[in-house]
């Protein structure tokens, strides 16, 4: 069984831009790839699982948030990096939808098709709905980043990250990840 790092994109890949839609405003974060290189080659297989309601709620369309994860997925593939699949609900929060987060089912569908053993992955996002969605898969720790909306989260929702670790960037959840027994 493989093992797995699940990430959110905006906000812990690149960064935050409020509802992300043209190529020309993606801005990867500082030591992104780099940590996303480390995981890759400490044996982990590599997926983004986003919610982008924009599409939903009509600020832009799927071809426009495909665009931007075929931009995203060339500029880490540039240092190396491969992305096993991109997960992405386009649903607005009131839609119904399969996929959308806090819901595990596209970590559920990469087990199944990866043979991915979610026990021993991890999820790492920006937002409380990233957290709970690696809790509601069973993977081994939801890490939340300071990055994007990690700080106000951190601060707003305090109480409910008992179960999460909390760090700066997605660097430092690398380190920890491939820490021994992590």
């Amino acid at each position: 069984m493989n093992r797995a790092v699940f990430l959110d994109r905006d906000g812990v890949l690149n960064e935050e831009r409020h509802y992300l839609s043209r190529v020309e405003d993606v801005a990867i974060l500082p030591g992104a790839p780099a940590a996303l290189k480390r995981l890759a080659e400490g044996g982990f297989k590599l997926f983004i699982v986003s919610n982008q309601s924009g599409v939903g709620r009509g600020y832009f369309t799927l071809a426009d948030v495909e665009r931007v994860n075929a931009h995203l997925a060339a500029e880490f593939a540039r240092a190396g990096i491969r992305f096993e699949k991109i997960y992405f609900a386009p649903e607005a929060p009131e839609q119904p939808s399969r996929g959308r987060k806090p819901s595990p089912q596209f970590l559920f569908d990469a087990r199944d098709e990866f043979g991915l053993d979610l026990a021993r992955s991890f999820m790492i996002g920006d937002k409380l709905i990233d957290l709970e969605c690696g809790w509601n898969a069973g993977v081994e720790k939801s890490i939340l980043v300071r990055t994007g909306y990690g700080r106000n989260t951190e601060r707003e929702s305090a109480a409910r990250l008992d179960a999460a670790l909390v760090v700066d960037d997605l660097p430092a959840a690398a380190e920890w990840i491939l820490k021994p027994g992590g």
